[in-house]
């Protein structure tokens, strides 16, 4: 009876440590989008201590290292967390940035991959290849997938802020213009900085 009652009370010990690391890793959540980032982290790494495999908890650590520039930290957590739920495409989707970030084009582009292999319709890796492809000067790939992001969420801002990118790097002024005129009701402010740099708007 006794080892009954000292089991019980472990099972709610533990049940209560698992809603308090549920509670702060929203509060980090909140924490990184006002980005206060180191103090996010730190509720993290306290989250990880008591569910040490929660893929959630470590993909959210991961962004955090990123947004602080800890990209090899990221990239560990990143792993880990692809490992526990290959079908976070999310998560493939910055391990490919992270490694691109490290110079490590090639495994990059390979992790993009296999997360399209999981779902080819995720338009977020198109846009992280497309990235790759243009500091590599293969245009025509970069611009290809661009396109199929766009494709896939055509009233989303990022292919065309992408697209926008890829008309500056390529001089083409009527692109841009195109593009530009788009992002005016998807990302004003975006919209706004080429208007700026580009088209003599005040």
């Amino acid at each position: 009876m006794a080892t009954d009652t000292k089991r019980d009370e472990c099972e709610a010990a533990l049940r209560q440590e698992s809603e308090n690391a549920r509670k702060e890793y929203e509060l980090a959540l909140t924490l990184l989008e006002q980005q206060r980032n180191s103090e996010a982290l730190e509720l993290l790494d306290r989250c990880i201590d008591a569910k040490r495999r929660d893929p959630e908890i470590l993909y959210a650590r991961a962004v955090t290292h990123i947004s602080l520039g800890g990209y090899r930290k990221a990239a560990c957590d990143l792993l880990k967390t692809i490992a526990m739920d290959r079908t976070l495409l999310h998560a493939w989707k910055q391990l490919g940035f992270v490694q691109f970030m490290l110079g490590k084009e090639e495994a990059a582009l390979k992790t993009l991959k296999k997360g399209l292999e999981i779902d080819p319709h995720y338009a977020p890796i198109y846009c992280v290849m497309g990235d790759i492809y243009i500091d590599r000067a293969q245009f025509s790939e970069a611009k290809e997938a661009f396109e199929k992001a766009l494709e896939l969420e055509p009233d989303q801002g990022e292919p065309h802020s992408k697209l926008a990118m890829y008309y500056v790097a390529r001089g083409d002024m009527k692109g841009l213009k195109r593009e530009y005129e788009i992002l005016k009701t998807l990302d004003a402010s975006l919209a706004e900085q080429i208007g700026t740099l580009f088209f003599d708007v005040p």
